[in-house]
């Protein structure tokens, strides 16, 4: 999210095979999302205020330059694309139609994007899922220019689809109190909305031909700093974690309906609530000293984003958030190990996506700086 998502970005869910792809660079890749997995699609929107493509950003990142990627260096895509032998999928926006790379994969994540496309209205420009979707429609209609129509629909099959998406319409919507979602709905409502929206959206993919499609559920985003400065004692708010926690359970639900439903399917939900939870609130275990406050000293009051004036930490890699929003390079890089590995078993296994299971019982030199007034989740 551009006010920003925190771990939302490129995820994966159970994934017991899908390594034989991974054992080659056939494995095609499409990722849709926000900030946390952007790559530079915002850098082509001449209005967007929802931007990093500055100094501190991509300090870290290969070349030391800002890339559009809202971290001081990799996301967590970045890494697992490497993990699997793949490039890291370009931003959409920097592809022309009519050149090879246009079906070899494209990440279409935006900064300030959510599932609803009033989420991020004040960063002026920016690409909502819906707009993402709309964006592949035009990939797949180049495809099938160029390979014809039943290689395009083979190619689209046989992708894989990551999505994370959601934490900016928690954070840059129904969070914020000069909005009017977060006056007119009780967060019962919202949630629905938002599932709802969720469901067409995903069933819209279903029919350009998604098949494996992997969504990424929220990470407990009342413990990010943009949310902690709101606590007098500077800790996670609960009650966000626990809208959170609903909306990721009723996503969950959709999935294993919508596995049900719509045949050849496999729609894969990926938590990481826990494991995102237990790097904040146990860093020394991952070798991290700091998790509740970032490393680049942002003013949470003007955008929570790492300006070009700037103070940094001295050790980036002790600090789990780099700003008030997004992970560091070496939080990115533990989450993206543990989720390789936990999703990713066999590596030179055949394999594709195991559909949500059924869920268990309840219990009872810089680029002009963004505005200052912009609050990053992506």
């Amino acid at each position: 999210m551009l006010g920003i998502v925190v771990f939302a970005g490129l995820v994966m869910a159970t994934i017991p095979a899908m390594a034989a792809d991974s054992a080659n660079s056939s494995l095609l890749t499409f990722i849709f999302g926000d900030s946390l997995t952007e790559v530079g699609n915002n850098n082509f929107l001449q209005l967007s205020l929802a931007k990093s493509n500055y100094p501190w950003y991509g300090i870290d990142y290969n070349g030391g330059q800002a890339t559009g990627r809202f971290t001081n260096g990799r996301t967590i895509g970045d890494i697992i694309s490497a993990k699997l032998g793949i490039p890291s999928p370009p931003p959409y926006l920097s592809l022309s139609k009519v050149e090879d790379a246009i079906y070899r994969g494209a990440n279409y994540a935006s900064g300030g994007a959510g599932i609803l496309n009033d989420t991020g209205l004040y960063f002026i420009q920016r690409l909502s899922f819906d707009d993402q979707i709309n964006a592949f429609n035009k990939t797949k209609q180049a495809i099938k220019t160029k390979l014809g129509a039943v290689a395009a629909e083979k190619l689209c099959k046989e992708a894989i689809f990551f999505i994370g998406i959601g934490s900016n319409d928690y954070v840059n919507n129904f969070l914020q109190p000069f909005l009017a979602d977060g006056q007119q709905y009780t967060h019962e409502e919202f949630v629905e909305i938002l599932v709802s929206t969720l469901e067409h959206q995903l069933s819209r993919l279903y029919l350009l031909g998604a098949r494996r499609m992997m969504f990424h559920g929220l990470a407990p985003l009342g413990c990010i700093p943009s949310q902690r400065v709101k606590s007098r004692r500077g800790v996670c708010l609960k009650q966000v974690n626990r809208w959170v926690q609903q909306f990721n359970s009723k996503v969950n639900k959709l999935l294993i309906s919508m596995n049900r439903r719509l045949p050849t399917t496999q729609l894969t939900f990926v938590d990481t609530y826990e494991q995102v939870m237990d790097l904040i609130k146990n860093p020394g275990a991952y070798g991290f000293t700091v998790s509740n406050t970032s490393c680049c000293n942002v003013d949470t009051s003007i955008g929570g984003l790492c300006l070009p004036n700037s103070k940094l930490c001295k050790n980036r890699k002790e600090f789990v958030f780099w700003d008030a929003f997004h992970p560091s390079d070496a939080a990115n890089a533990v989450l993206a190990d543990r989720i390789f590995t936990t999703f990713f078993p066999h590596p030179h296994s055949p394999a594709s996506p195991s559909p949500s299971p059924s869920p268990s019982p309840s219990p009872s030199p810089a680029s002009p700086s963004p505005s200052p007034s912009a609050s990053f989740s992506s």
